[in-house]
Formats: structure tokens, sequence, C-alpha cells
């Protein structure tokens, strides 16, 4: 039952499965999810216990402290395959649906969190040599490609005899309008069992950066990837309230 109820994930749940990649109490997580959806996803805390009870049930998510009426939790393996599992769907049903282009589209966003502004930069020249240079409002930042991924953007370019310039196009040979990106993934999620209302591109760019940050732990170089001007920006992919900070501190030990 547990397995078919998170089949599909609502777009609070996603978001909760998402902050868990840090270790949260219940004010940090409906604080970090208001943050992260810029208030568009408001969660009550009925909805959050009821869903954490649910998780916690499932074993998508641990209890990792109490303290009083105050518990910490974190996801664990297969929280994080859950919401793995929804993006290899999305991929899934572009491959199923034979949309190569779309398919490779999604993995080039989640794999180096770009913005779905800055695709027309993803160039035949950027796949060569391993890295993008992106120039939007007269700043310049450099992107690195994983090397798996140049692989797949060369072949895909050879494919569609493509020779230089932008990868992903029109029939025209002009770069993919943000509407028709939104729209095209927007039709993968029917078949993908995927909400609708959470299948957007900067969706994907979250992924990333919570990935990203869980593997670096340097905010710093998280807002260089991402283009941030202020590490500001960027704070909304570590703990959103002193709480958790203050338990890191007594963490540290160093009041004897």
């Amino acid at each position: 039952m547990a397995r078919e109820k998170f089949q599909t994930l609502t777009e609070p749940m996603f978001y909760i499965l998402l902050t868990l990649r840090e270790e949260c109490c219940g004010t940090d997580i409906m604080a970090r999810v208001s943050a992260l959806t810029h208030g568009r996803v408001d969660l009550g805390p009925g909805t959050l216990y009821n869903l954490l009870d649910s998780f916690l049930k499932a074993e998508m998510i641990r209890e990792t402290g109490v303290s009083g009426r105050k518990r910490s939790y974190l996801i664990t393996k297969k929280g994080r395959e859950t919401l793995a599992a929804e993006y290899r769907r999305l991929l899934a049903a572009a491959e199923q649906k034979g949309d190569r282009r779309l398919q490779l589209l999604l993995e080039t966003m989640c794999a180096t969190g770009i913005r779905v502004s800055e695709v027309p930069f993803i160039t035949l020249q950027a796949a060569r040599q391993g890295s993008a240079q992106i120039t939007l409002k007269g700043k310049i930042r450099t992107i690195l490609l994983p090397g798996k991924l140049c692989r797949k953007l060369r072949q895909y370019a050879q494919a569609q005899k493509i020779t230089g310039g932008p990868l992903f196009v029109t029939r025209n040979g002009n770069p993919l309008p943000r509407r028709q990106i939104w729209a095209q993934m927007k039709g993968l999620c029917k078949a993908a069992r995927v909400e609708p209302s959470k299948v957007f591109p900067h969706n994907l760019r979250h992924l990333f950066a919570t990935v990203f940050y869980q593997a670096c732990r340097d905010i710093v170089r998280l807002a260089d990837v991402l283009g941030h001007s202020s590490i500001e920006t960027t704070r909304i992919y570590l703990i959103s309230t002193g709480e958790e900070q203050l338990k890191q501190l007594d963490r540290l030990g160093l009041v004897t």
C-alpha cells in the first residue's frame, strides 16, 4: 500500500523529501519549502506531520533526534530512490515517446543546474571542450559539463547533423523557446506518473543544487555554479532557521 501511495509524489511530498536531504525539524522544513517555492507551497503543521508520519512508516525518512516536542528527520536511501525514480520516469517517458532531444535536455539541465534561459549556451563546442561559457545580464560564468553528458551531446549532434551552435533547437534551427520546453516537460507527466504541478525546469535546478551541496558542503562554490550574485540567494538550499544551527553548534562539543 505504501509503495502505491508514493508512486506519484504530490508537490508537498516532493519538497519535503527534497528538503530532508539535510537534517531538519518541522519548523525548518516548513521554512525551507516556502523559500524553495517562493511561498507557492504553504505547508500547514497538520499536513506536514501527517506526511512525516507516513514517510516514517514507509521508511523513506528516519527520525534523527528528539528534544522535548521537537523532532528532527533525515531522508533515507529509500526516500532518495523515490525522488530519483520520478526523475528517471520522466527520462523514460521521453525515451518511450521517441523524443531524444527532450530526454537529453532534461539530463543536461539536471546534471548542470542551468536555468532554462541558459539552454542556448549548451553548444557543440561546449560539448567538445567540456564546458560552456554563459553570458547573461553582463555576467560571464563557466559551467563544467560531465564527461558522460558531453559524449551523449556529441552523439546527439552527430545523429541530428548539427555541425555547430546550440544543440537544442527547433526544426528551423532556432534555440528552443522556454514556453516550448515547459510544454514538452508537462507533456511527459501522465506517462511518467508525475504530478504536473511540480514538473518545470527550475525544479531540475533545485534537485541539482541540493545534491551538489550535499556532496561538497560548500555554499560559495554552489553559488558560483548556480550563477547567484549573492550567497543569500543560495541559502534557500541550506538551513532556514537558527534552531538547526544551534543544534550543530552544540554538536561541536567546545563547551566543557
